[in-house]
């Protein structure tokens, strides 16, 4: 071979077999499964025509046998023409298990998007370990989680689960910023199988690795009907953040509807007159931000606390907000490390948080002392507290006990504290409140008259003690605004904290309760 036509001939050939290193039996192997290639869900992600091959040539030097790619289909590319760093599991070669040039092409990616300061997303569809590689494809794992160390809180990590993430595979994507999976998606470090034979519990596969049920358990944070949806969910979810944490989000559409619309006025009715009737919070979020839009993650999980993304005056924010449609907003185990996690995601990126109130506080019971409500709770506290970035509150309704303490009080730092008229903010609820303080003087009258003297006691309360008045007069909360004012308000309150800057005492870090 000593001609260029001959090289390029050659050249041409190999990049043809990288395509498809399995030939007709993997385009078989997919049809069957009915999935995209390896490639193909590179493109759904990027912007058309934008992705860049690293890579296509690599295979094991040491098998002469060797696949080209390895595996795995690694680049960049575009994303609403933003760079990103992308790597895709091939299933039809040695079914995207994790080898040594598999591991290499990865990390190479990794410290590509450091370089260049950009998101890096992940699809997995991974078989888990290359067993006929022994300890070096263990030795790649390790590989992976120590070149994704700088990256938490430096860049976007998104891993999106496609097909089967089992065993050593699973730890790549779970300590990314999110996980993203289909429905029909499936995520475990160990198999029912196995389970069945070592431990003799009998499980099915959806129960123990369904989408559904690691979204339940906390480990996945959206759950998409198919591939699409994903990816669109995927490229929503970049376009409210930064390239890296040393830039700022992009900015879109700002200066629209600068004064009250109707859907502003329609917050004056929107909180139900009984405290005991619920609404959903989503009418109300859809209302205070920009365009009506609100980008939600975790939706599938503790759904009795909403997180996700909205634009102010086309500057992305962070909410956390109570949902009264579930548990009442009460807080639980669950809810804390949902908020936790998204509040510490947030500050990573310099994310403003706006935190909507509605809440009677933590939810008790045996069950909940049990699986650490009280340790998750103080996460959720100290990612709030430790958060940097500009903070504001709006309560809604109800804000007692320590719902009230870790839902953005201004004892935690918040910045601007704002509440409605209807806001109930106190030690707890009147029912409650009157057991315990009225409860002798109750059992002392007539049973005739016992009812009549509860519920006078309970309007009391609640018209003199569970207002906003109380908070207002002691400098807790910095106005007191009609909900038709709140979201130009949050775009003033936010406007004047956009150079926010804070002082820290040197550390290493700190001890967040784990």
């Amino acid at each position: 071979m000593s001609t260029t036509a001959e090289k390029l001939a050659d050249l041409r050939k190999r990049l043809e077999l990288a395509q498809e290193p399995t030939g007709e039996a993997g385009v078989a192997k997919r049809a069957k499964k009915g999935i995209p290639s390896a490639r193909d869900r590179i493109n759904m992600l990027l912007d058309p025509g934008s992705f860049v091959e690293i890579g296509a040539l690599v295979r094991n030097p040491n098998d002469k046998n060797a696949l080209y790619s390895d595996g795995v289909v690694t680049g960049h590319g575009l994303v609403e023409g933003r760079p990103v760093a992308v790597f895709s599991h091939d299933q039809t070669v040695y079914g995207g298990s994790v080898g040594e040039m598999f591991g290499r092409k990865i990390v190479a990616t990794m410290e590509f998007a450091a370089k260049v300061g950009c998101p890096i997303v992940g699809i997995n569809d991974s078989g888990g370990a290359r067993v006929q590689e022994a300890v070096t494809s263990l030795h790649w794992y390790g590989q992976l989680a120590t070149a994704m160390e700088p990256l938490s809180g430096y860049v976007p990590m998104i891993s999106l689960i496609l097909g089967n993430c089992a065993g050593g595979a699973v730890y790549q994507p779970i300590c990314t910023d999110v996980v993203v999976a289909t429905e029909d998606a499936h995520m475990f470090v160990t198999g029912p199988k196995v389970i069945r034979e070592v431990t003799g519990e009998d499980v099915s596969i959806e129960e123990l690795g369904g989408a559904r049920s690691q979204a339940g358990y906390g480990n996945i944070h959206h759950v998409a009907k198919d591939e699409p949806a994903a990816f669109e969910w995927v490229r929503d979810y970049l376009s409210y953040l930064p390239s890296s944490c040393v830039e700022l989000p992009p900015v879109v559409n700002p200066g629209l509807e600068p004064e009250l619309t109707d859907s502003d006025l329609e917050l004056n009715t929107i909180v139900p007159d009984s405290d005991n009737a619920g609404y959903d919070m989503h009418e109300v979020l859809l209302r205070i931000f920009d365009d009506g839009g609100f980008h939600e993650i975790g939706g599938q999980v503790a759904q009795n606390v909403i997180t996700g993304f909205a634009r102010v005056d086309g500057r992305p924010v962070g909410v956390v907000a109570n949902q009264p449609m579930h548990y009442a907003g009460a807080l639980d185990a669950a809810a804390s490390d949902k908020s936790a996690h998204f509040i510490r995601m947030c500050d990573a990126y310099e994310i403003p948080l706006v935190l909507v109130v509605d809440t009677p506080g933590f939810m008790p019971g045996v069950e909940q002392e049990k699986i650490g409500v009280i340790k998750r709770g103080g996460r959720f506290l100290f990612a709030y507290t430790a958060a940097s970035v500009p903070k504001v509150t709006v309560v809604v309704r109800k804000a007692y006990g320590g719902g009230w303490a870790v839902m953005g009080s201004k004892a935690l730092g918040s910045d601007v504290y704002l509440a409605w008229p209807t806001a109930r903010i106190a030690v707890m609820g009147a029912e409650s409140a009157v057991s315990l303080m009225g409860g002798k003087q109750i059992e002392a009258l007539p049973e005739d008259q016992r009812e009549g003297m509860r519920k006078q006691m309970i309007d009391f309360y609640n018209a003199t003690v569970a207002t906003p008045w109380l908070a207002a007069e002691r400098g807790y909360l910095d106005a007191v605004i009609e909900p038709s004012a709140t979201r130009l308000e949050l775009r003033r309150a936010l406007k004047m904290l956009q150079d926010k800057k804070m002082i820290r005492y040197p550390r290493k870090h700190h001890l967040i309760p784990l």
